[in-house]
């Protein structure tokens, strides 16, 4: 496929595809097909002539006039590099427009994100709102617990399984667990969330391979694992019954803030998220993860 061929879009689906495949996270993908299909639709909509790096810096001016978030554009822009290596890689483009796409510069973030992070009482009574009476109810509360209580991401805890689960040092911690750009990680968890995951386990029968399964409008427990989109709307119901418009990801950064407000140590708080710069932490203070005094002993909160 010749650059004229792809600067009329023919074949470029399979080059679209490419760089679907390509990625680990589903979030991902979604996000990605999307920032692709609305950028080719633009593309052949003001009939632009070839792909290059002055192509795409004019949509990613466009995109800012429109009133886009900076981190929109930037995912957006992220997704067409990508698109423009794939390409590259495939012959469908040559090596050094490539290259210059890839150089188009993001947008500046100005002044801080405002996180959503929920007080010790708000966080108690989402983990309270699940009927512990039926087995979908049991199930929402071991969710909730895991992400309250660890800080797991969406997609690690559709991906928990008993295995992770361990004991060591006298507690229960996930072990192994492999987050964010494939970075392994374990994390300790408190007795609460243990005691959900087993009041889930036992009434669904449950208890080896993953964790969380889907249970249909019977009340049965399918073999279906639950995706990262469904542990979002598990979050997202519950959260709606209390008024409030929070992630997953809002009970990562609770998880952090009340363990933060209870007495844990900043680093021990960055153990258990994983965060990027950790590696750097450790090497640089000799951190060890204290699993004996671990962040999630200082969230304050419990199963009724």
């Amino acid at each position: 496929m010749s650059e004229t061929a792809l600067a009329q879009l023919d074949g470029a689906d399979v080059i679209v595809g490419m760089v679907i495949d390509g990625l680990s996270s589903e979030h991902s993908k979604r996000a990605y097909r999307r920032s692709l299909r609305d950028f080719m639709a633009w593309y052949k909509a003001t009939g632009q002539a070839a792909l290059t790096k002055a192509t795409v810096a004019r949509y990613a001016a466009e995109l800012a006039a429109a009133g886009l978030s900076a981190a929109s554009i930037n995912q957006r822009l992220s997704a067409i590099r990508k698109l423009a290596r794939e390409a590259a890689d495939n012959g469908a483009l040559p090596e050094q427009i490539a290259n210059a796409i890839s150089r188009v510069k993001g947008v500046r973030h100005e002044g801080t994100k405002t996180g959503t992070w929920l007080t010790r009482d708000q966080a108690q009574e989402l983990l309270d709102l699940p009927e512990p009476s039926t087995v979908k109810g049991l199930r929402d509360r071991a969710i909730l617990a895991v992400l309250l209580g660890c800080g797991l991401r969406r997609e690690e805890a559709a991906r928990l399984t008993f295995e992770h689960i361990r004991q060591l040092e006298a507690r229960w911690v996930i072990v192994d667990l492999v987050g964010k750009r494939n970075k392994t990680r374990s994390v300790p968890m408190p007795s609460w969330t243990k005691a959900a995951i087993d009041a889930w386990a036992d009434a669904a029968g449950v208890h080896s391979a993953v964790v969380f399964h889907a249970v249909n409008k019977g009340g049965r427990v399918v073999s279906d694992c639950m995706t990262a989109q469904a542990i979002r709307d598990v979050v997202d119901g519950y959260a709606r019954r209390l008024g409030l418009d929070i992630a997953p990801h809002d009970l990562r950064r609770t998880f952090a803030k009340l363990a933060y407000k209870g007495g844990a140590g900043l680093d021990q708080i960055q153990l258990s998220l994983g965060h990027g710069s950790i590696q750097t932490t450790e090497r640089y203070l000799g951190v060890r993860q204290d699993l004996t005094d671990a962040p999630c002993d200082h969230l304050g909160l419990r199963l009724s």
